[in-house]
């Protein structure tokens, strides 16, 4: 094999693994529908519901009583969050959420949940 068969089939292998590490499943996740969603965060007083998506996008609306902890700040600010809380996750299509899941998880939390399809699947009311 010459140089170039060896450095394509590392960049493929490369492409495979990060596809596939941003698309996986996260294990302990809880990925819920957006009326599990829903129902799941109503009056539930141990527990945080946290938009990872960044500011300007929060400015277009959000989910009432959510703190937003951009996922590009979560490792800093985790401090935020404790570990006994039960974590509800949300972004605008549902990636930034899995990976928050994914730094989260690594850190010790165990109780996570995100809403699949993200805000973007929201039936309910956004606040401004």
């Amino acid at each position: 094999m010459d140089f170039r068969t060896i450095f394509n089939i590392v960049a493929l292998a490369f492409l495979v693994w990060f596809i596939y590490s941003r698309f996986a499943s996260v294990k302990g996740l809880n990925n819920l529908a957006p009326e599990q969603f829903q129902d799941a965060i109503k009056g539930k007083s141990s527990s945080v519901l946290i938009d990872v998506r960044e500011p300007s996008e929060v400015k277009q609306g959000f989910i009432p009583g959510a703190v937003n902890i951009p996922l590009s700040q979560l490792k800093h600010r985790m401090g935020e969050i404790q570990k006994s809380d039960r974590v509800y996750l949300y972004c605008r299509s549902g990636m930034r959420s899995k990976q928050a899941a994914r730094i989260l998880k690594r850190n010790g939390f165990n109780e996570l949940s995100h809403l699949q399809g993200g805000i973007m699947s929201w039936p309910g009311e956004l606040t401004k």
